[in-house]
């Protein structure tokens, strides 16, 4: 019988479980010892080079898993963005209908002129951003074969991958200067959508915070409103007669109060609380979970990466620490540069320009090469 390469694989492997039950000195039966070995035998199969880790064999168990949750987050991406539409008009027309005519009379003229610059300043750039972000393609490298240096190849695209670039399994293809998969964009944060990203997040803070604060003193009002109201029909309203007004017969017998009619509470004035309090507890909750998120993602611009480059800086910081070395992020031109690369600002005009106003100027560079400049050099003098 001629031996091929699959019979001779079978045959090591018998002869390892063979090898293995004879090193076995316990009682069990010999089918449950041949089992265990020849399982044995598959587990460590899966180490079959130096390059091979637990995170890979990790990686290959939970891909399924993995999977799936890529596969929901990219069916929930739509009704993610619906939500944040949803959420942000109902906002926009409680300030409108509700908050506005407060405004116009009891505020100062001062103030009115403040709140009505300020909230449409503000609405614009939430509106703009947030459009910017979801529309805009964060960057794919290109498919063709090209002279652009590359650092590795996607194992799942086949396709070369400069630096910084990273695969996304929801949109399923390679992002350059990938940060994560946003699904209130349902879309991918990268190099060209990035700064509207995070504009977006630090926009819609500011504003969950101006509606939290101004709306603070109306916020109580309502809720001690509605409180009131909700015990009305507990506490029977009267005034307490007694003395000469019991003898001239001014109530039934037996009764000491006289009944008065419990103050007008009317549907509109209930809605007009209720929506002041839901606008409150809605802007005041997203303006501290979003507004974490936008402090680590300043964080992150003020080193010079990305959410994924943190984690791999981490792991190449502690390796070589092993070696005794120090190890620096190549894409960290300094703080202040950094910030000047981010936002796109060239000269001191472009602070009002292109942060304080709304603009779509590309960001610096292509995303398929990056120049490594020395760190205190000043890329973009102002």
């Amino acid at each position: 019988m001629r031996c091929c390469p699959s019979s001779m694989l079978h045959l090591l492997r018998c002869v390892r479980s063979r090898s293995c039950i004879r090193r076995g000195r316990n009682r069990l039966p010999l089918w449950i010892r041949e089992t265990w070995c020849y399982m044995r035998l598959l587990v460590q199969s899966l180490y079959f080079n130096s390059l091979t880790d637990s995170d890979v064999v990790f990686d290959s168990v939970f891909e399924p898993v993995f999977w799936t949750v890529d596969y929901v987050t990219r069916w929930f991406g739509t009704v993610f963005v619906c939500l944040v539409v949803i959420l942000t008009s109902s906002i926009v027309v409680i300030a409108y209908v509700v908050l506005l005519p407060l405004v116009l009379n009891t505020y100062s003229p001062a103030w009115i002129a403040w709140h009505v610059c300020y909230g449409h300043w503000n609405l614009i750039m939430i509106a703009f951003h947030y459009y910017k972000a979801a529309k805009t393609s964060p960057g794919y490298p290109p498919t063709e074969k090209n002279d652009t240096p590359f650092v590795s190849v996607c194992k799942k695209c086949i396709i070369a991958k400069p630096a910084r670039t990273h695969h996304c399994g929801i949109c399923n293809r390679c992002i350059l200067k990938m940060d994560h998969h946003c699904p209130w964009l349902n879309n991918c944060v990268g190099h060209f959508n990035h700064r509207y990203f995070f504009s977006f997040c630090l926009f819609m803070t500011l504003g969950c915070v101006y509606c939290s604060i101004s709306g603070r003193n109306l916020f109580l009002d309502a809720y001690n409103a509605i409180e009131r109201f909700k015990h009305l029909d507990m506490d029977k309203p009267g005034v307490p007669v007694t003395g000469m007004a019991l003898l001239i017969g001014l109530l039934p017998p037996g009764q000491t109060n006289y009944q008065t009619s419990a103050p007008p509470y009317t549907f509109k004035d209930k809605m007009i609380n209720k929506s002041i309090i839901y606008m409150w507890v809605l802007t005041s909750t997203v303006g501290v979970a979003l507004g974490a998120l936008t402090i680590w993602h300043a964080v992150l611009i003020s080193r010079g990466e990305t959410s994924i480059e943190r984690h791999i800086n981490g792991k190449e910081t502690k390796r070589m620490a092993k070696w005794g070395k120090v190890y620096r992020n190549p894409f960290n031109y300094g703080r202040l540069n950094n910030w000047k690369i981010f936002l796109g600002v060239e000269k001191r005009s472009h602070w009002v320009t292109r942060v304080l106003l709304p603009s779509g100027h590309a960001p610096y560079g292509d995303g398929l090469t990056w120049d490594i400049f020395p760190v205190k050099k000043d890329l973009i003098p102002v």
